[in-house]
């Protein structure tokens, strides 16, 4: 090795070690200023409420501000188009639900696909879901729910909050299963669609255990049935769909954070990290737990490939039972 090479070798080595440092300096400096989370959702729903419970609490972990912002519309594509838009640094999140892995096959020409534009960053929680029913309603469960239909064919109606939301969703998935006719009125939020049921102006709706036990407790709504493989912890009397006359039925809704892609892996590490560490710790398990909700926790490997396979579990529904988004 002659005298004049080996400077050059070390300034090349220091140089490259500079590089490799790079990436960890980025992710502890990450982040240093607020965050966004985007909520392609209405307010008042559980992807909003999930939102702003981890809103409050990564600025414990991570040091900054994080900052929910509502963006509904199109059935969750407005707000998620705006994320996958944004840059891949970190500063701008998606709270996304299985209404994305429903939309890959159920809404045509979206201007995103979910596995190729984005990154998922980590899981919160899953719960299931309450059919419930205005008092005014006259069936009290499945069987008479499945009767009803079957006299009045198209006379009943549900509502949801909008076109591939785990709501809608379960409601097709229903009515494929039970062969009954049943009419689906989308609304724009969750919200509206809850105001509306418990107003009598609609009938039904599939909405999630933790925004909707208490309506059903205080008498305002009739819980039909839940959704689950099993019955729900908050509603044990409350039978599930599978055990009322429609065999091998289960619906739930599941909520995570996703980022563009392109995101530094680092960041996309500290995110999941931070997540993780707030919905392991036994209090929230504990407060979740009393609403029927149940804490998720993955890497964004095993979340990658719970994302992808929750799409391929839509895709054969959606197309096995012919359901058309309207």
């Amino acid at each position: 090795m002659t005298r004049h090479l080996f400077p050059r070798l070390l300034a090349a080595a220091a140089c490259a070690a500079g590089l490799l440092q790079a990436v960890p300096a980025a992710a502890q400096a990450y982040p240093n200023r607020p965050v966004k989370i985007i909520v392609p959702f209405a307010v008042g729903g559980p992807a909003d409420v999930f939102a702003r419970f981890l809103a409050q609490r990564l600025p414990d972990q991570l040091g900054q501000t994080f900052v929910v912002e509502n963006k509904p519309g199109a059935g969750a594509v407005i707000g998620t188009d705006q994320v996958a838009k944004s840059p891949a640094d970190g500063y701008t999140l998606l709270l996304m639900s299985n209404t994305h892995t429903v939309n890959e096959t159920l809404v045509q020409n979206k201007p995103y696909d979910l596995l190729r534009d984005f990154i998922p960053v980590a899981p919160i929680n899953y719960s299931d879901l309450v059919l419930v029913a205005h008092p005014s309603v006259p069936v009290t469960n499945v069987r008479d729910l499945l009767k009803a239909a079957k006299e009045r064919p198209g006379k009943l109606n549900y509502a949801s909050s909008g076109t591939g939301t785990p709501y809608h969703m379960a409601g097709e998935l229903f009515k494929a299963m039970s062969d009954s006719k049943i009419v689906h009125i989308p609304y724009k939020g969750s919200s509206g669609a809850r105001t509306d049921v418990l107003g009598g102006q609609v009938d039904m709706m599939f909405d999630a255990v933790t925004t909707m036990t208490e309506q059903v407790k205080a008498g305002k709504v009739k819980a039909i049935a839940t959704t689950g493989k099993k019955r729900s912890s908050v509603l044990p009397d409350v039978p599930t769909v599978d055990e009322s006359g429609v065999p091998g039925y289960e619906a739930t809704i599941w909520l995570g954070l996703m980022a563009p892609k392109g995101t530094p892996p680092a960041v996309v590490a500290r995110l999941n990290e931070a997540v993780t560490k707030i919905v392991s710790q036994p209090e929230v398990q504990q407060t979740w737990a009393r609403q029927g909700a149940v804490a998720l926790v993955m890497n964004p490997q095993a979340f990658e490939k719970y994302v992808a396979d929750d799409v391929q579990k839509w895709a054969k529904v959606i197309k096995s039972a012919n359901i058309k988004a309207d």
